[in-house]
């Protein structure tokens, strides 16, 4: 019994029990059924149909000595692995949570249903104690004996029946706290990647109309449990609109876990997304917690979903429709309760139009659409996205936050950012660095990996400077030529504001200041 509780895992708690017991020399079978829900038992589902019961009676540990037999003391998969409640004997003991004893048999009962084994093996007794914990029937232990038990035998069982279910339900609590540590060291670890990644940040920057309308959307959809496809350029914050969704969800209490797909191995694609059991192939070492099952109650965000192997979505869509999966190597399904946000910088209408990507996993993730406009289509947001970068970057650097000029900014403005977001911010940081006090500025050539040394060019020419009327002018000019290139429109698709990248309101309030008119113009 100690050698029983010393145990730690469940399978080593019954092998220690039956091992212990078969250990009697007159002991001929020891065995252990446990009530499993039909679906966790291993055997069950390796036969390809697991019955329909929710939850019965599976023998999970057996050992004996078999002398006048060539019976396998330690099989599981025979006529006997499986018992209902209330059915045979076994099935008896743990419906009623009666013990049984059947001494002095001779072996022509007529309820034994392998007499040439009992008579081979001389079996006199059969005796059965049902495993309860804090009065929970777990199961129960039975041996077949070539000897008589009497009474203080049978009591003795008792204990040893006690003693087991206690070590049982041990194991029981063992597994599932450490499978609870493992899940959270994994969260842990990818909560702490993305703080590292996320620098404080994770607030949406800018005012601009079409960053508004995605905040409008993030806010409907966010108390859903929709999937929803992020589409968009690379560096347009797709990933901190999936944060947003998540953390203005009901399961902002669970792990946002990430997923790039385009970093994932082929091979290592199941593993990565579903885990492993140990020795389920060369070097899986310990049991390993996939990231399907880390999203459990939260959310999965699949980023570059778009460079998905077609084999690998094929695995992907099984999971998604079932709700289901299995470790590799593992025979046990597990179900998942995971809420879906995909990204991509490509269009996938063209991929599946081209058969790269499965149609039916395209509409299984784009229920809700959300499409992230680059940095070209909100130039209002520059000025404000610049000044949180300074200011973001010198608190990660533990300096004074310099003033940025206005010229800077109109500079920074017209730029055309192919790299949208991520490229700003780059640039800013990268003139961080390299400012030594003085005059801050923000030159464009600070986002090229390699800047000119100095006096390897000419310099450039002193900047122009104009009056207050002059910029007047120019700002006049620019505008009639504005209007008369959207042929006197302001609002909607290449209207006078979307040329000169400004919110509509903004262009209609400058168009009253400096008392300009287009036709059918109400200002």
């Amino acid at each position: 019994m100690v050698t029983t509780a010393l145990q730690r895992t469940l399978a080593d708690v019954l092998n220690a029990v039956t091992g212990g017991i078969a250990q009697c020399p007159s002991v001929a079978l020891t065995r252990i059924w446990l009530l499993l829900d039909d679906g966790d038992c291993r055997v069950c589902a390796a036969r390809g149909n697991p019955p329909a019961t929710a939850r019965s009676l599976h023998l999970v540990a057996s050992a004996g000595t078999a002398r006048n037999s060539d019976q396998d003391c330690s099989h599981l998969q025979g006529a006997f692995h499986r018992f209902a409640l209330g059915e045979r004997k076994i099935g008896r003991v743990a419906h009623s949570s009666d013990p049984l004893l059947l001494a002095g048999l001779r072996g022509d009962e007529d309820w034994i249903a392998n007499p040439a084994w009992m008579a081979a093996e001389g079996i006199r007794t059969f005796a059965a104690q049902p495993l309860v914990f804090r009065g929970e029937v777990l199961g129960v232990l039975a041996l077949f004996d070539r000897g008589v038990l009497n009474a203080a035998a049978f009591e003795w069982m008792r204990v040893f029946a006690d003693y087991a279910a206690v070590s049982i339900a041990n194991a029981r609590a063992f597994e599932e706290i450490e499978h609870l540590r493992s899940r959270l060291e994994e969260e842990n670890l990818y909560l702490r990647e993305e703080v590292s990644e996320a620098l404080g940040g994770g607030d949406f920057v800018g005012e601009s109309e079409a960053l508004q309308k995605v905040l409008r959307q993030v806010q409907l959809v966010a108390p859903t449990d929709a999937a929803v496809l992020i589409t968009g350029e690379s560096g347009t914050g797709k990933e901190l609109v999936a944060r947003a969704i998540h953390n203005r969800s009901v399961r902002s209490a669970r792990a946002l876990i990430k997923v790039n797909c385009a970093a994932v191995p082929e091979s290592l694609f199941e593993s990565e997304f579903f885990g492993h059991v140990r020795g389920a192939f060369t070097g899986a070492m310990t049991d390993r917690t996939g990231r399907f099952e880390l999203a459990d109650g939260g959310t999965l965000f699949l980023d570059e979903i778009g460079e998905l192997p077609l084999a690998m979505q094929t695995k992907l869509l099984r999971v998604l429709q079932e709700k289901e999966f299995e470790r590799v190597g593992d025979t046990r399904t597990r179900k998942v309760d995971v809420r879906v946000i995909a990204a991509t910088n490509r269009d996938l209408k063209q991929e599946v139009e081209a058969g790269r990507f499965r149609r039916d996993l395209f509409y299984r993730l784009s229920v809700f659409p959300i499409d992230i406009p680059p940095i070209r289509e909100r130039r209002d947001d520059i000025p404000l996205l610049v000044r949180h970068f300074v200011h973001q970057t010198c608190r990660k650097l533990n300096r004074a936050a310099p003033r940025v000029s206005q010229t800077a900014l109109d500079k920074l403005v017209r730029h055309a950012w192919p790299g949208n977001i991520r490229e700003l911010q780059n640039v800013v940081e990268r003139a961080i660095i390299l400012w030594q006090g003085g005059p801050f500025t923000l030159p464009l050539d600070a986002g090229q990996p390699n800047p000119v040394p100095a006096g390897t060019q000419s310099a450039p020419p002193e900047p122009q400077l104009l009056t207050r009327e002059e910029l007047k002018q120019l700002e006049r000019e620019s505008l009639v030529e504005a209007l008369r290139r959207a042929q006197g429109r302001v609002f909607g698709a290449r209207g006078a504001a979307e040329l000169l990248g400004m919110r509509p309101t903004t262009l209609a309030s400058r168009l009253r200041a400096l008392r300009i008119k287009q036709p059918n113009s109400p200002f």
